[in-house]
């Protein structure tokens, strides 16, 4: 390994580091990136830190190169090896170590990899951080020494901590699960083996190809096999998995797929009468019905900037029981610890299930309901799209529109309203819309889609 002088400044991203392998990233970039991790972590009275990988074809040697970073500026490692994302979240908690990395690039295309990473107990660095640990790179003073690796299995503790935690009622619940041929491959039997559930898997083996489809479970057309299992045998509902496993998608008894910002509101109608605080945290993604029936209940909603970094550490910030984000990432804080999970989310749905005789359909009657769009990417340059951001933002401006500018520009107006932000994942612009009648929607889609084209170029 060596240290590489050059490092592609893009792939320091706005929640983490992710590019293309091994284009963009390389062992040696990792193997930079891990020299300056440990010397971080150190000059802040670190001494140990805990490594994971998920099952992505590049994550092996991208791995080993991070330790042998690591390891040479004399940090300890604890290292789990194959692992999803909430096994390397719940290895730190159990162990008391919070500096840590994760190889994965989550739900990106199988030829990305990248690096979730944490230097101490605030969590997963994000934002501003991350260019800051750029430039403290880009200096090259890095420590030395030689560092201990150990190898630990989280397994075991991360399955009693789901066991001890969900109590399954009299019903028997009928599921399919779907890993995607991601990493909750390696411990989705084993968990659902611990419930009285009848479960058939699909897509079960662990396979960093990703060969039948996209490993995303929050964009409905990746679930087209899951909704055809559910279907065909009768299931209750159909859990699917991203990448690393910290996201959770739904498909309903009918085979119907639903939303992130849709299935919260089981959770938040389920929850709201147990819990003390009823403040519920959402990203500026999320539909209006959701903000709708918190307030019918009585509670609080609070629309908050997108990314899991960022909205994981407000859950917990603002001591809030429950939070989410379109994008999959939920947070439970009332008999949980806090971190995302896309098998414990899929689990507390079946647990639900399990105490009441409802389907998922019927558990969704009563809500407002709006026509949207799901999250349209449209393809933008780094280097280009926040400057689109900023004239859709001058746009709204002239024209006297009510907006929030806390992750892009959402503007809203009493039928509707429209997001368009920059994607911190990759080279896109993130655009939603939605309103109470589809000329509504037609007629703004095509207002802002005429201001994004005119600026992105």
């Amino acid at each position: 390994m060596k240290i590489k002088d050059n490092i592609n400044k893009n792939i320091f991203r706005g929640y983490d580091i992710r590019g293309i392998y091994p284009t963009e990233l390389d062992e040696d970039s990792v193997y930079t990136i891990g020299l300056g991790f440990g010397s971080y972590i150190k000059s802040i009275g670190k001494t140990t830190c805990v490594v994971g990988h998920d099952n992505r074809l590049s994550s092996p040697s991208l791995y080993e190169a991070l330790i042998e970073g690591i390891k040479s500026t004399g940090i300890d490692i604890i290292s789990l090896g194959l692992c999803t994302t909430p096994m390397y979240y719940y290895a730190c908690i159990k162990l008391q170590i919070y500096s840590g990395v994760m190889v994965t690039a989550s739900h990106n295309p199988k030829d990305d990899n990248g690096l979730k990473f944490a230097f101490d107990e605030s969590g997963n660095c994000k934002g501003q951080e991350i260019q800051d640990f750029l430039d403290y790179i880009l200096k090259g003073e890095f420590s030395t020494g030689i560092g201990n690796v150990t190898s630990y299995d989280i397994t075991n503790d991360y399955l009693e901590l789901f066991r001890k935690n969900l109590k399954f009622g009299d019903r028997r619940v009928k599921v399919v699960i779907d890993p995607g041929n991601g990493t909750t491959s390696i411990i989705a039997e084993k968990l659902h083996e611990l419930f009285p559930i009848d479960f058939v898997v699909i897509n079960g083996e662990s396979d960093g190809t990703f060969p039948n489809h996209h490993p995303d479970p929050c964009v409905e057309d990746n679930l087209d096999q899951l909704k055809r299992k559910v279907l065909e045998v009768g299931a209750d509902l159909g859990l699917g998995y991203d990448g690393d496993g910290d996201r959770m998608g739904l498909i309903s008894n009918s085979g119907k797929f639903i939303p992130t910002d849709k299935y919260m509101i089981i959770f938040i109608r389920d929850m709201f009468n147990r819990v003390e605080k009823k403040e519920f945290l959402y990203d500026v993604k999320c539909s209006k019905s959701l903000k709708d029936e918190i307030e019918k209940l009585g509670g609080k909603g609070i629309c908050y900037r997108t990314g899991n970094s960022y909205t994981k550490a407000a859950v917990r910030d603002m001591n809030l029981p429950f939070g989410g984000e379109l994008s999959g990432h939920v947070y439970f804080r009332d008999k949980w610890p806090g971190f995302d999970s896309g098998l414990y989310a899929g689990l507390r749905m079946l647990e639900l299930l399990s105490n009441n005789d409802k389907t998922v359909d019927e558990l969704l009657e009563g809500i407002n309901n709006y026509y949207s769009t799901p999250e349209i990417k449209v393809s933008s340059s780094d280097d280009v799209k926040f400057g689109v951001v900023d004239k859709v933002l001058e746009y709204i401006k002239s024209k006297n529109y009510s907006y929030l500018d806390i992750d892009g520009a959402r503007v809203e107006f009493d039928d509707s309203w429209a997001l368009i932000r920059a994607s911190n994942t990759g080279p896109n612009l993130t655009l939603r819309f939605e309103a109470t009648t589809k000329e509504r929607l037609e007629e703004l889609q095509q207002e802002f889609m005429e201001v994004v084209n005119e600026y992105n170029k």
